[in-house]
């Protein structure tokens, strides 16, 4: 999974090394929790948090000739243009140690959507929407201490329309070409982890491979629901196998089935490893 591509070696003057990155989107509707569980997966999952608003803000405070353009255009009531915005992201996950990248509250609308994938060439590996009801998003808005300015009734109410007209779209695009990860929102915040940290974790750490072969079989059936409908793991051992290279193929020819049971296992592993080992995706 992911796109492979070149990176802009000389970023602001910088010369940068090629680097292959994984990107997630983090939407959801203000109040939907998205900030909370953001700080969950960089702590769980190494992921570095990356905020649009953040990076224009720090830009400005730079006092740099790019700040200065940025800073002049907000005092104008002028739109800041996307390509502007994704450069700072792109500049920021150049210089970054990481590889894994939590991209939160961006893109807001298909123009910054287009300018990121037109400028980084990079499509995200996937989009975690927090779907959450604006009654529920507003509760939490109006009883937050954070003290915001634009925490009151109406502002809050802007914020909502805002988000479903410019930023739904965006969902919708990516949901298009399965590229969305959903989370009820609006349950308690440990049950929301929980959903998410199903997402994030690799898929070889949900299968304990030293118990009996039915008991490992049936844990990878669970995750590859409904291809456990199409396999009858009654059958002996050879019919069960033929079946799954008859579902997986052409992956079949990259394992010889007649190996040791671990390094059959192993070699399995190889072609289903976590999804952030697979991204090719370079800013």
């Amino acid at each position: 999974m992911g796109t492979e591509v070149a990176v802009d070696k000389e970023a602001n003057g910088n010369l940068l090394d090629e680097k292959k990155v994984k990107v997630v989107f983090v939407l959801g509707g203000p109040g939907s929790g998205k900030g909370t569980q953001c700080a969950n997966i960089v702590e769980h999952f190494g992921y570095t948090h990356l905020s649009a608003g953040d990076l224009l803000r720090a830009e400005i405070k730079s006092g740099s000739e790019n700040g200065t353009m940025i800073q002049n255009m907000i005092k104008e009531g002028k739109i800041v243009p996307s390509e502007v915005t994704v450069k700072l992201l792109q500049r920021a996950m150049q210089e970054s140690n990481n590889d894994k990248f939590l991209i939160d509250g961006f893109p807001r609308n298909e123009e910054n959507r287009a300018a990121f994938e037109n400028v980084t060439k990079i499509i995200p590996e996937f989009v975690l929407f927090f779907d959450c009801a604006e009654e529920e998003m507003e509760r939490r808005l109006l009883n937050r201490n954070q003290g915001r300015e634009d925490d009151n009734i109406d502002t809050i109410r802007k914020r909502f329309k805002v988000f479903v007209e410019s930023s739904l779209p965006v969902v919708e695009h990516y949901e298009s070409m399965g590229k969305v990860q959903k989370i009820d929102a609006g349950k308690p915040r440990e049950e929301v982890f929980g959903a998410v940290k199903d997402i994030f974790s690799p898929i070889d750490e949900k299968i304990d491979a030293g118990k009996p072969r039915e008991e490992v079989f049936g844990a990878v059936k669970d995750i590859f629901s409904p291809i456990d409908e199409k396999i009858d793991a009654g059958k002996p051992r050879e019919e069960v196998f033929g079946a799954v290279k008859d579902i997986f193929s052409p992956i079949d020819e990259k394992i010889d089935a007649g190996k040791p049971r671990e390094e059959v296992f192993g070699a399995v592993k190889d072609i289903f490893s976590p999804i952030d080992e697979k991204a090719n995706k370079n800013v």
